[in-house]
């Protein structure tokens, strides 16, 4: 009995010195009611041989593609700055010496042993008659350090020239081609917008105020009579005798006049009996000058079959500088003011 309550004491002793504590069991839930089924393992397989090359990474990658650009823009910097130094097949010279031999067809440029030839892969021929040609066209060869200048026009000009002539000569001999009609035709837009014939109106009112009180000032439509009259005086006088060549603006108008009929069809028929250079020259000189006013007065002073046309005695030249000064002549006046 005394044992009893002695265990009882300690019981109630315990249970107030040591708390109890809750525990929370987790609750579980099964999401399927499969039984579970291992995997088999296969045996492994024996391959004989090195062991693969290991994985390239992105980076490894992007840096050697930075090396190699890296490499090729270096080498165009040094090719610009030497070509001649290239070791590339199209970027060298192969000739040493440009000759000019006379043929019985006419005369030929020759690079060491190499006819000169057109883009038709035809041999490049200049008639007799036309030697400076055929010697400025050795010399625009001369000047080239690579061949690869010459797949650029601009180096070779006067081959170009030469060339477009020899199509031209080509395309005459054919009945079915248009390229003679084709040039006379564009041409002959460019004289409906003829830059010699843009006359500015006689009063802007974007002109500066104080223009007119400059001595000596002239306005941009005076300056530009001052040049144009006398080249169309020489075209009417000497080349189409009683052709009237009109302004296509007037004073106080910024819209364009047609010119007469009468004078279109005498320019029209007269540039469709062009020889086959002065056509091409012609061609090049309108292109050039956006005026076939200029490009004609141009042609008249300097081509072999129209010397009859100049007047040697008056000493009016035209050449060059005259020409760029006439196709420039509104730019060069605003540049000034």
């Amino acid at each position: 009995m005394e044992t009893l309550r002695s265990l009882s004491s300690l019981g109630r002793l315990s249970s107030r010195r040591i708390p109890a504590r809750r525990t929370h069991l987790p609750i579980v839930q099964c999401l399927h009611t499969s039984p579970p089924r291992p995997a088999n393992p296969l045996p492994h397989p024996v391959v004989s041989g090195a062991p693969p090359d290991p994985p390239v990474s992105d980076v490894d990658e992007r840096v050697a593609r930075k090396k190699r650009q890296v490499e090729l823009l270096k080498r165009a910097q040094e090719l610009r700055a030497s070509p001649s130094k290239s070791k590339g097949g199209l970027l060298k010279r192969f000739w040493k010496d440009v000759s000019v031999k006379e043929t019985p067809d006419g005369h030929q440029v020759f690079l060491d042993t190499r006819p000169v030839r057109t883009p038709t892969k035809d041999i490049l021929t200049v008639p007799h008659g036309k030697h400076h040609l055929a010697a400025a066209i050795a010399l625009e060869w001369d000047l080239l350090v690579s061949i690869q200048q010459a797949l650029k026009t601009h180096n070779i000009p006067m081959t170009s020239l030469a060339s477009r002539a020899l199509d031209i000569q080509a395309a005459d001999a054919d009945e079915k081609s248009s390229v003679r009609n084709d040039i006379v035709k564009m041409m002959m837009r460019y004289l409906a917008t003829d830059t010699l014939l843009c006359w500015a109106p006689e009063k802007n009112i974007h002109d500066a105020p104080q223009l007119e009180e400059r001595a000596g000032t002239e306005t941009l439509r005076k300056l530009q009579i001052r040049v144009a009259k006398p080249i169309i005086a020489h075209l009417t006088t000497k080349v189409w005798p009683g052709v009237e060549i009109t302004p296509i603006t007037q004073e106080d108008s910024i819209l364009p006049l047609p010119q007469p009929d009468m004078t279109k069809d005498v320019i029209r028929g007269w540039l469709s009996g062009l020889p086959a250079y002065e056509l091409a020259g012609l061609e090049r000189a309108v292109l050039a000058s956006k005026s076939l006013l200029v490009g004609v007065r141009l042609l008249v002073e300097w081509s072999e079959h129209l010397s009859h046309l100049r007047d040697e005695a008056a000493g009016d030249r035209f050449g060059i500088e005259e020409a760029a000064e006439a196709a420039s002549l509104e730019v060069r006046w605003q540049t000034g003011m």
